[in-house]
């Protein structure tokens, strides 16, 4: 590598790892927000939510990983030129594809990472993720009664309370719906009440006062006990775990393991879904390398007419390349088109759109179809508003 190598990748390093740290920071926020209220009843959701937080890593990983990469690219070849080095550069005999040889090399590098994400690490972190919240849902009762929450440990076994400490041990106006062994239904309500686990760790006592309960006799008719003292044991329940094995989505498999199925003919998951999914992911990963012929070209386009049209419209083209891609996996899937159409085609697109711009900027940098398109409609816009001046003025 020469110095001119190591300087721009250097350059290129921080806004980067800066702008994916920001975006994968700002989605795990908003997901950990959404399973918190998903979880609010169970009482070791912080620790559910933090293993969830983890297993999302991957998944959310994937996804910034070439906003970022080619947001860098845009903002600094952008700096560059604002700053006139470019032109040195190439002044100094360095053409365009040189300039861009370097952040190639780097994109191959993250199209290692990329399908290593994409291949094994997502199906893992998958499968995991659904097996703890499987778990977070069905975590069952551990003893603790939180206040204005409606606990159902079990089919037979409903309780709340208006109030509880911070333990959820000492209890305030509890109800508690219960049915018994024989299938009669008993009702409880106490003006206080204590929580302590016994001392085998099976179960609850809770220590019930100045209250009342509805049961029903062998005759079928109700009966009414008042107390100021009562002792009831209810059963903890533990968390229900995800019995299945990893496999049973495509999404949880890794490339191998959609190539092998996808050409057995012995797997449960059709061939054209097990496909789509195999070449999702190869084109994911695989466009990483086409971003420095999008970006580079954009960055210097962006001296004319500013940063944020060059940014804006990569940005709409990785978005509608990424939507095109599952739009493509929906239609393989269904049997509409073939797998290598559905998804191939998309690919092909972008990747002609990323060839077209840097081959059309190798010979004027700075001008792409792009720009010129951007420079047309900024001009339609600002006759638009001169007309609606010229309309508005008085004759």
């Amino acid at each position: 590598m020469s110095l001119i190598d190591r300087y721009l990748l250097r350059l290129a390093f921080w806004p980067m790892l800066g702008a994916m740290g920001v975006t994968l920071i700002a989605l795990l926020l908003e997901r950990i927000l959404r399973l918190l209220d998903m979880l609010s009843a169970s009482s070791d959701r912080f620790g559910f939510v933090a293993q969830l937080a983890v297993n999302l890593v991957p998944h959310y990983l994937g996804l910034t990983l070439p906003a970022a990469f080619f947001l860098a690219l845009v903002v600094v070849v952008n700096r560059m030129n604002q700053s006139s080095e470019v032109d040195a550069l190439l002044a100094a005999g360095v053409s365009l594809t040189r300039l861009a040889a370097p952040y190639l090399c780097l994109a191959a590098a993250l199209t290692a990472v990329s399908l290593l994400v994409f291949g094994f690490l997502q199906p893992y972190s998958r499968y995991a993720y659904r097996a703890v919240l499987h778990t977070a849902q069905n975590a069952g009762w551990n003893g603790l009664v939180p206040a204005e929450t409606i606990l159902s440990p079990s089919r037979n076994l409903t309780m709340t309370t208006d109030e509880a400490d911070a333990a959820g041990q000492q209890l305030s106006r509890i109800f508690i719906r219960r049915i018994t062994d024989k299938g009669r239904e008993e009702i409880t309500t106490a003006q206080m009440a204590e929580v302590r686990r016994t001392n085998d760790g099976q179960n609850v006592r809770l220590e019930l006062q100045n209250g009342q309960q509805l049961r029903f006799n062998d005759q079928g008719r109700p009966e009414i006990l008042s107390f100021k003292t009562f002792t009831m044991q209810l059963p903890m329940t533990g968390p229900a775990k995800l019995l299945r094995n990893r496999g049973g989505d495509e999404r949880e498999l890794t490339l191998f393991e959609l190539w092998n199925q996808a050409h057995s003919g012995r797997s449960t998951i059709p061939k054209e879904t097990l496909k789509a999914e195999l070449y999702g992911r190869l084109a994911r990963a695989l466009s990483l390398p086409l971003l420095p012929l999008l970006a580079v070209p954009l960055g210097l386009a962006a001296k004319r007419s500013g940063r944020a049209p060059g940014a804006l419209v990569g940005g709409l083209l990785l978005l509608a390349f990424h939507h095109m891609v599952q739009l493509g996996q929906g239609l393989a899937e269904k049997g509409r088109v073939s797998p290598e159409m559905a998804v191939g085609g998309p690919f092909l697109v972008f990747a002609a759109i990323a060839a077209t711009v840097f081959i059309t900027s190798r010979k004027r940098p700075g001008e792409t179809p792009i720009g010129q398109l951007m420079e047309h409609l900024s001009a339609a816009m600002a006759r638009m508003r001169m007309k609606k001046k010229a309309a508005g003025a008085p004759a």
